[in-house]
């Protein structure tokens, strides 16, 4: 058991990048994990059965991804009936020192393994099987062989599933992200100061054609319950949610990364004398705003720390 529990941890990091970006949500993934963990030991306890694996990570790779392709399904459901717009559970990390923004070839090699959540938000347009055979064979490599047994299907099924998710990923009306976090860290000094001058041109002239803005309470304080579509919309939007916030009182900001991708985590009080804890990320293309994702459901930012007193409005990476 010993040697298992040795072999599985040792995959353990990669089987929770595949889960997380197939369900959109933290827990779900490790969730999911535990229960491949859980197949694993009691499949495989046995050395003759074990030394028929010849490929672990794929015999685990595949168990996790029937075990998440179960849960998308059901959760499909679950979605139908959340109380308006729905982002997945923020991944919250410190933002880099000041020489991990300078370009490095390295970078891109790092940021492979990050999501992002525009590419969460634009999965979530995708059927279980869609999204499973996208993740499978396109951020992972699996073979469309493999990814068939996964779906139950033909090799060639499974390689139109994918083709469908790609083309869905890739729409126009999609948010695009692409920036490094050098760019990232340029384009959001001239979001804020925009914001900070309150005024719709320059905001706008930051934001992309058609930026889209999305906010996830989860039914426990006021918020959208359709995306807001187009710069200037977008914009008016965004402004008037800084200027109630400043009404309300001073608002804490501390830069933070969101899924590999520079934001901020802040909290404001709200009329009712509640605490909005949000986490703000962003996607940036081409030296814009593609993407304003604003997460304020309490059970999904509720077990994050508070800010301390040296938290403060404007935001500096």
């Amino acid at each position: 058991m010993d040697e298992l529990t040795g072999e599985f941890e040792a995959e353990r990091g990669h089987l929770l990048a595949v889960a997380r970006r197939m369900l959109g949500s933290r827990s779900e993934a490790e969730d999911a994990v535990q229960e491949t963990w859980l197949r694993f030991s009691g499949a495989l306890s046995d050395p003759e059965q074990r030394a028929r694996v010849r490929d672990l990570r794929g015999w685990l790779i595949t168990t996790c991804s029937r075990i998440c392709l179960d849960v998308l399904r059901s959760a499909r459901v679950r979605r139908e009936a959340y109380p308006g717009q729905w982002l997945p559970e923020p991944v919250v990390t410190t933002v880099p020192t000041a020489d991990g923004f300078a370009p490095d070839p390295a970078e891109r090699a790092v940021r492979a393994d990050q999501i992002g959540t525009a590419l969460l938000v634009v999965l979530e347009r995708l059927t279980p099987e869609q999204r499973v055979a996208f993740v499978l064979h396109d951020v992972f490599a699996v073979p469309f062989s493999d990814v068939a047994d996964v779906l139950a299907v033909t090799p060639e099924a499974a390689r139109q599933l994918a083709s469908r998710a790609r083309r869905a990923v890739h729409r126009p009306d999609a948010p695009q992200h692409s920036a490094d976090l050098a760019e990232q860290r340029r384009v959001l000094t001239a979001f804020v100061a925009a914001v900070e001058s309150g005024e719709l041109e320059q905001l706008v002239r930051v934001l992309a054609p058609g930026v889209v803005a999305i906010g996830d309470s989860g039914g426990h304080f006021p918020a959208a319950r359709q995306p807001v579509v187009g710069a200037e919309a977008a914009g008016r939007l965004l402004l008037g949610l800084f200027n109630q916030a400043r009404k309300w009182g001073a608002m804490r900001v501390r830069p933070v990364v969101v899924d590999g991708t520079l934001g901020w985590q802040s909290e404001v009080p709200y009329r009712d004398g509640r605490t909005m804890r949000i986490v703000t990320s962003f996607a940036v293309h081409e030296g814009r705003v593609t993407g304003v994702f604003n997460q304020l459901n309490p059970d999904k930012v509720g077990e994050l720390p508070p800010l301390g007193p040296d938290a403060a409005w404007p935001p500096r990476w």
